[in-house]
Formats: structure tokens, sequence, C-alpha cells
């Protein structure tokens, strides 16, 4: 009998942990990161939702107007190690949430004091840190997975479909 209750006790933790391996998940954990010339390190820790034939906009997120998570599952997080400025406006060293909007052409970059939630259902405007705008582009190529680049430059990259949406951190 103590055997049997070892066994079914063994076998529901192992199910249990399983369940947290975050890259079994449609939309897997990635991860950006780059130190840029100013010396500060920008990481960007997100999930990677894929299009799988769908209309960004329409069948997708984001959706026209409303804020995203800029990913999937947990919210996306931008962490920076020192003081920068993203588009030329002033942000603190510290962890964020990056969510957006999307209006047209014109994106909406929201750097959020809290980082730790899930998608954007707790999301704040008050909590905002800083907003900027930027125009988005059609990329080169398109991307199937959601994918965040970061330059030395300091130039970030949000690609997804056929949309690039570009901000500038120095």
């Amino acid at each position: 009998m103590k055997q049997l209750l070892f066994s079914a006790v063994l076998l529901i933790s192992l199910v249990a942990c399983g369940q947290d391996d975050k890259s079994k998940r449609p939309s897997p954990p990635a991860k950006a990161t780059a130190t840029i010339e100013s010396g500060a390190a920008i990481t960007i820790d997100y999930s990677q939702p894929s299009v799988k034939g769908r209309t960004i906009g329409k069948d997708l997120e984001p959706m026209e107007g409303k804020v995203w998570r800029a990913g999937a599952n947990e919210a996306t997080v931008f962490e920076v190690s020192k003081d920068v400025k993203v588009e030329d406006k002033a942000l603190p060293a510290g962890k964020y949430g990056l969510f957006t909007i999307m209006n047209g052409d014109e994106w909406t970059i929201i750097f959020n004091k809290t980082w730790q939630q899930w998608g954007s259902y707790n999301y704040k405007e008050a909590d905002d840190a800083l907003r900027v705008k930027v125009k988005a582009k059609k990329a080169d190529s398109f991307s199937e997975k959601l994918t965040y680049k970061v330059e030395k430059d300091g130039d970030v990259n949000l690609l997804w479909g056929d949309k690039k949406v570009e901000f500038k951190v120095k």
C-alpha cells in the first residue's frame, strides 16, 4: 500500500513539474539581449507566438487601438542595466512590462512599472514609466514567430508577420 501511495505521489509530482516547462508551450519563451554602445545591457524576455496563417489585427494580436503585451503568455519584460533614453526620453534602469498599442502605422511603445503580470489583463496606464510613439514599417521578410532584436547601436526591433517596429535606445 505504501509503495502504491508513493508511486501515485511521484507520478503526480512529475506531471505537475512537466507542466511548468515553458519550452513546451505553443508560444515558447525567447530572449533578446545586447550591450549597447553606452554600456547599458538590454534584455527582452518574451514568449513567441506564431502567425499560423492568421491575420495580425484581425485573428491575432495586436488589435487596433488595444494594449498588447507585446508577446504571448506573461507580459514581455524589458530590462535595462543603466539609465537610458528611449526615442530621446528618459527611462531609469530597471525592469518594465513592455506593451504596445497599434494604431495603423503608428505604434505606442509602453514601459510599465508592473513587469511581473500575466498578459495585459491587469495593465494599468497609471503605472506607465514611459510611452513613446514610433512608425511601423513593412519588414524585409515575413516573421512567422514574433522576434525581438537588440542591436549594439541601440536599435530595438519587433518583427511580427510583415511588420517591423523599431525604437532607439541610447
